[in-house]
């Protein structure tokens, strides 16, 4: 595995690849990398020729008051899990490689950043779309892969890359659960044992939530009332919020039908926990991913 930190070493590194005919799968990640990274990284290296990840704490996408400078970092231990996963490159630049002093554009994706995450963190989605759009023309990948636990982010993403007619393909991996079923995430290394308890109510209240839908309710108002309540009763959780909206257009549902998302964000102690659970609906019959 080559680790490249310039932006002038990893364009070189892609064009010499894609003038060899080489089909190049890129995971932009921030690193402190877990099972459900690793995931992404065998799919593309399932799927292409050559792998790329990058390790890019992006302080574009962190509020002001959000943890940047206390986000876990440890590039000698991803360092480590990416060369025995058989990546070919490391992309991981500093700071000033990808945002210089005199930086100044930023891409937005209106209508999509705008619901849930949106709400709640103003200016997220705008940091995110302009340090991807950056990524994928220096990495210049065929192939991007990304997780569905983040599952409005790959809709901005997909909508970035479709609105700018970009020439890479956006994969979407299904979310990767502990054997308990809490989502993977970076974020859990905040959780202390009893709070990593608590945090198994996300799951819960999806659960709940296919239970009910099973059962035959169709009331988006009645699924999400129940999935809070069950939530509620933990007094370490804190909800920023539970919807259920249209997957492709994040947009509030007034009835169970066609694809649907249902996404929730919850604080546990000091770690801000993301779900969903995604719902398609076919000739009246239901399946769901979590």
């Amino acid at each position: 595995m080559k680790t490249l930190t310039r932006v002038a070493e990893m364009q070189v590194a892609a064009s010499g690849a894609r003038a060899l005919g080489k089909r190049l799968g890129f995971v932009p990640t921030m690193g402190a990398l877990h099972e459900g990274h690793l995931s992404l990284v065998r799919r593309a290296k399932q799927d292409t020729d050559l792998t790329v990840v990058s390790i890019f704490v992006n302080p574009a996408q962190f509020g002001p008051s959000e943890d940047y400078l206390n986000y876990p970092r440890d590039l000698e231990r991803d360092s480590g899990l990416l060369r025995g996963e058989g990546v070919d490159f490391l992309f991981a630049p500093p700071v000033e490689e990808i945002y210089p002093s005199d930086f100044q554009t930023c891409v937005a994706v209106e209508r999509l950043s705008t619901p849930l995450e949106g709400q709640f963190r103003p200016g997220y989605f705008r940091g995110v779309a302009t340090v991807v759009l950056k990524l994928f023309n220096i990495v210049q990948p065929h192939l991007a892969y990304f997780g569905q636990k983040d599952a409005q982010q790959c809709r901005v993403i997909q909508q970035l890359v479709r609105d700018l007619k970009l020439p890479v393909e956006i994969v979407i991996c299904p979310i990767v659960r502990e054997p308990d079923g809490l989502a993977m995430s970076s974020r859990n290394t905040y959780l202390s044992t009893e709070e990593r308890q608590t945090a198994l109510v996300l799951y819960k209240s999806l659960g709940r939530a296919r239970e009910l839908i099973q059962a035959g309710e169709r009331r988006p108002a009645e699924i999400v009332r129940e999935m809070r309540q069950l939530i509620e009763q933990e007094p370490r959780a804190r909800i920023d919020y539970v919807a259920l909206v249209d997957a492709a257009t994040l947009e509030p549902l007034e009835c169970v039908d066609g694809t649907v998302l249902i996404a929730l964000a919850v604080w546990i102690g000091r770690a801000r926990l993301l779900d969903n659970l995604l719902i398609e609906e076919r000739d009246g019959r239901f399946t769901f991913q979590f």
